[in-house]
């Protein structure tokens, strides 16, 4: 049993963030499913792998086995939408109508998935998402999950990793989980010693300046967005590593005057050279949305930056040159994916598992 035995499917794939993940570790992705159709162009490009457009809610395992390269092992793997598992929903962010759907909408998708691994019963799967899917609703959508898994004789571990571990230049915890028919998946060990995290300059120091609202001549995603006067008033009052809290009074919101709003310690924040980023979210472009703040330059970080800090390549190719594309499609698509180091190490703990089995 050897890696090129595999063929790869991943559900979720978005840009491909986890599939170019096990593309560098010499795995054949043969293709990624994804409802969001904007994302094909850059998830082809970059890949190599067929892109298909569907509603994972309506595929059945009779499709997905058709995506399968023949007379190869099966290899599952996807990151299901976080959001209903999202504190920012927990705490009733969006509005009530909204959460209210959580239960009945947003968890069909992990339900799916594991419809589909009962359907397909790949010899390996793999899921991402995020830690607070273990205690959403007491962890009966997670504990569903596994259950279905070991129904179907799979042996399930899983894991809570900050990708900073791993030499993202990011704040991302998140829960990974792995599934085999042949024994546990171990993750493989921390990549990254405390101390020599790759930090934001590290990732993003070396490009060169630009003013926002104005892309770079040679790199079309290396733009920020353009501030307004009182916005641009606003970062050059923020200190590196820094916030609203920096700022006079005169430049205060309303809501940083309420108590409420003392909270919100990033918002309008500056990054520290020296520091990793803080998790990109589909908004990191934005400077009001969190602690998206050039270190130095005052402006929020560019689209080549967020992409950077996800820790895609600086060749990875974004825009279809035969299609127009808005920025703020690609920042949802860049804020949406897996970091491509974590997906190297889904990837990478895989490829140990099937090793370790080929030498028995």
């Amino acid at each position: 049993m050897k890696v090129k035995d595999f063929s790869v499917v991943d559900l979720f794939c978005g840009i491909g963030g986890l599939t170019h993940g096990f593309v560098k570790e010499k795995f054949k992705v043969d293709a990624g499913i994804d409802f969001d159709e904007t994302c094909k162009f850059a998830f082809e490009e970059n890949n190599k792998a067929k892109f298909y457009h569907e509603d994972i809610t309506n595929l059945s395992g009779e499709s997905l086995l058709q995506k399968y390269s023949k007379n190869k092992r099966k290899i599952l793997v996807g990151c299901a939408p976080c959001q209903p598992f999202s504190i920012y929903n927990q705490k009733g962010g969006k509005n009530t109508k909204d959460n209210a759907k959580l239960k009945d909408e947003k968890w069909k998708l992990l339900y799916s998935f594991a419809n589909l691994i009962d359907e397909v019963e790949p010899e390996i799967i793999s899921m991402e998402n995020v830690p607070l899917l273990l205690t959403f609703d007491k962890g009966k959508v997670f504990k569903d999950f596994v259950s279905r898994l070991e129904e179907r004789n799979y042996f399930v571990t899983y894991h809570i990793v900050n990708a900073q571990d791993y030499g993202v230049p990011q704040r991302r915890k998140r829960l990974i989980l792995f599934g085999s028919k042949h024994g546990e998946i171990e993750l493989i060990k921390k990549t990254i010693k405390k101390d020599d995290f790759v930090t934001v300059k590290d990732a993003i120091g070396h490009l060169p300046p630009v003013q926002d609202g104005v892309p770079h001549p040679e790199d079309n995603i290396h733009v920020a967005r353009k501030l307004t006067p009182l916005n641009k008033k606003r970062i050059q009052a923020s200190k590196q590593g820094g916030s609203w809290q920096d700022w006079n009074e005169s430049l205060w919101l309303e809501c940083h005057k309420k108590d409420s709003g003392k909270n919100f310690k990033s918002v309008y924040g500056r990054m520290k050279w020296n520091d990793v980023a803080p998790t990109m979210t589909t908004y990191c472009i934005g400077l009001s949305n969190g602690r998206f703040g050039h270190p130095e330059q005052d402006r929020a970080i560019t689209l080549r930056e967020a992409a950077l800090i996800q820790s895609f390549p600086e060749n990875y190719k974004f825009i279809d040159p035969e299609k127009e594309v808005s920025n703020n499609t690609i920042a949802r698509q860049i804020g949406n994916a897996v970091p491509v180091g974590l997906g190297v190490v889904v990837a990478r703990s895989i490829k140990n598992h099937i090793k370790q089995l080929e030498s028995k």
